[in-house]
């Protein structure tokens, strides 16, 4: 496929080729060809007006005043000549852009959808196969109690993940077209000091900090998109962190807007990728050499909800490493 692409793209870079190095040749052989015109118009006018006796010398032939205009409609012509040569050479410029910026535009689409559905291919293998070796096990052995737990506990998490997994699809194609945020009273100070709490149960192997502005003024904001983009964050921070991560979640209000801090010490993202990872599908890297898990949906869901919410959210450097997600929310009603 790459291939092909590649062969057709050459392929449209010689034909436009041909049409600048052709549209070249014709447009000086239209100049030779005026200038050959105006040359025997003049020549000609010039005998007329010896046998008239109008003039009797070259230099009366010059300052006359029908030379002068067939002078100035000759000029007249080269500057069209000129002009459309001029918009031809920009319009195929522009074409050549057109088709470049396109050809990219899909190339880009074609790798993230290779690499969403290499994604999440294995984002839904792994827990099957999980679940299934559980069922088989319980099938096949007899298990104490304990064990029996345990396995049923392991399925019912890779049946979570599994449910996550569904819930950010259908989140995503929603975002798009029929979100409509349920806005309420909502203290974002409790909501984060809850998700960093559940956060701790779940990866032990983290360190979490919460930090708040104290007197919080709640805001009008829906509580389930704002949880998604709070257990989004702080996965990511964990899942693209080092061995034992350090995550600190700080809360404060600015210029009449209520501004959420999530920094961590990973490796941070480069500044050309800043902008490119809340795009839908977008991952960093390869995903036939990524090893962490991930659809490329996570940063795509926060940007979105944000945006119904009539915030923002940025990518920072923290020091001395890691990176920091700046979100700003309005504290007036989002519905004024």
């Amino acid at each position: 496929m790459n291939e092909t692409n590649s062969k057709l793209r050459y392929l449209s870079y010689g034909v436009i080729i041909y049409m600048l190095i052709a549209f070249s040749w014709w447009s000086v052989l239209l100049f030779i060809k005026n200038t050959d015109a105006f040359q025997a118009k003049r020549d000609l006018m010039k005998l007329g007006m010896i046998a008239e006796g109008v003039i009797a010398s070259d230099e009366e032939f010059y300052r006359s005043e029908r030379y002068l205009t067939l002078e100035k409609q000759y000029e007249k012509q080269e500057w069209m000549i000129l002009g459309e040569a001029a918009v031809f050479v920009l319009s195929l410029v522009i074409g050549v852009w057109l088709i470049n910026r396109g050809y990219h535009k899909e190339m880009v689409a074609a790798r993230q959808r290779r690499n969403f559905l290499l994604s999440i291919t294995h984002e839904l293998k792994s827990p099957l196969a999980s679940i299934r070796l559980v069922l088989e096990t319980l099938l096949k052995r007899e298990l104490s109690r304990e064990q029996t737990a345990k396995f049923v506990q392991n399925g019912l998490r890779d049946t979570e993940r599994l449910t996550t997994l569904v819930n950010d699809l259908l989140l995503s194609a929603k975002l798009e077209t029929a979100y409509q945020p349920q806005y309420e009273p909502l203290d974002l100070a409790d909501l984060f000091r809850e998700l960093v709490q559940k956060m701790s149960d779940t990866y032990p192997q983290a360190t979490f900090t919460f930090e708040s502005q104290p007197d919080l003024p709640p805001i009008l904001a829906d509580r389930v998109g704002l949880n998604s983009v709070g257990i989004n964050l702080l996965e990511n921070a964990v899942k693209y962190g080092p061995a034992k991560p350090r995550i600190k979640v700080s809360l404060s209000t600015l210029n009449n807007r209520l501004q959420i801090d999530i920094a961590d010490n990973g490796s941070g993202i480069p500044d050309g990728e800043k902008k490119k990872i809340f795009a839908k599908f977008y991952r960093l890297g390869n995903e036939d050499t990524r090893q962490t898990k991930g659809t490329g949906l996570g940063l795509f869901i926060v940007s979105q909800i944000i945006k119904t919410h009539r915030g923002n959210i940025v990518v920072l450097d923290n020091q001395p490493s890691g990176s920091i997600f700046r979100i700003r929310l309005p504290l007036e009603n989002p519905e004024a």
